[in-house]
């Protein structure tokens, strides 16, 4: 059984179709990295998935389930998207943190607000609070910042403040991990970093998709490559397949632009 399926997804912004009917799925524990050139669809398909945005047609199903139809035209609450959106985390170029909590207080964010709406929240206050925050210092622990709870985001690097979205992204145990450009606001010496967080989160076997301009870091990493050209699924396979034997003479161009 897949842990999340795409079928015939389409989406497109007034009259630049960007999607143009995209199909794959992936199972548990699979590490899949997206590549393929600037426009081509792949960070609008994260969205679409994790319901920023609202795919025009196609199917997601996340194990089994389906949780979008472009079909039903019923227009979704804000209760619904943020079920759907509890499947998925999502970690951003630019990090997104609040500035005006710590390091520590944005992991609790999310986990707190959906705390409050147990019904035994106000009995268990005290109690439910404590292992947010316990759950919250060990995901920071787990991505090196053992020492960087109080922190403020304008008192870390470009590479704290991108392990701490990692860690908020973890907070409420997300069936899939999507990273969208993880390492492209970070300068070269602070990308090494990212990448050893990822690679460690891979061989825990979470399940994660990776948006990524970094080849050999998506060669290493990954069990599956997909590349995405013109708003289609170009290439899909083994990172021996599509890297070092791509079949589609446009996914060949583009990475000739890294080994030439």
């Amino acid at each position: 059984m897949s842990i999340l399926r795409v079928e015939q997804l389409h989406k497109q912004f007034g009259k630049t179709k960007v999607l143009k009917g995209i199909d794959f799925s992936i199972e548990k524990g699979d590490v899949v990295a997206i590549l393929g050139s600037s426009g081509s669809g792949k960070t609008t398909l994260l969205r679409c998935i994790n319901f920023l945005e609202k795919a025009d047609k196609g199917k997601i199903y996340v194990d089994d389930e389906i949780v979008f139809d472009g079909e039903d035209k019923k227009k979704y609450t804000a209760a619904e998207i943020r079920k759907n959106q509890l499947n998925f985390g999502l970690v951003f170029q630019q990090f997104n943190l609040f500035p005006q909590y710590s390091a520590l207080k944005n992991v609790m964010l999310a986990p707190m607000l959906l705390a409050k709406e147990r019904p035994d929240y106000k009995q268990n206050k005290k109690q439910i609070e404590a292992e947010i925050r316990q759950h919250a210092q060990s995901l920071l622990d787990r991505v090196g910042l053992s020492d960087k709870y109080d922190n403020y985001p304008c008192e870390l690097s470009g590479g704290q403040q991108q392990r701490v979205s990692i860690a908020r992204a973890l907070a409420l145990e997300p069936k899939v991990l999507f990273f969208d450009e993880p390492t492209s606001a970070l300068d070269p010496e602070l990308t090494g970093e990212i990448l050893k967080v990822i690679k460690d989160l891979a061989a825990k076997e979470h399940t994660m998709i990776i948006v990524t301009h970094e080849i050999e870091f998506a060669r290493h990493v990954a069990d599956r490559i997909i590349f995405m050209d013109d708003g289609v699924i170009a290439e899909d396979g083994t990172p021996d397949e599509v890297i070092d034997h791509p079949k589609n003479e446009r996914t060949a161009v583009f990475l000739s632009k890294f080994y030439d």
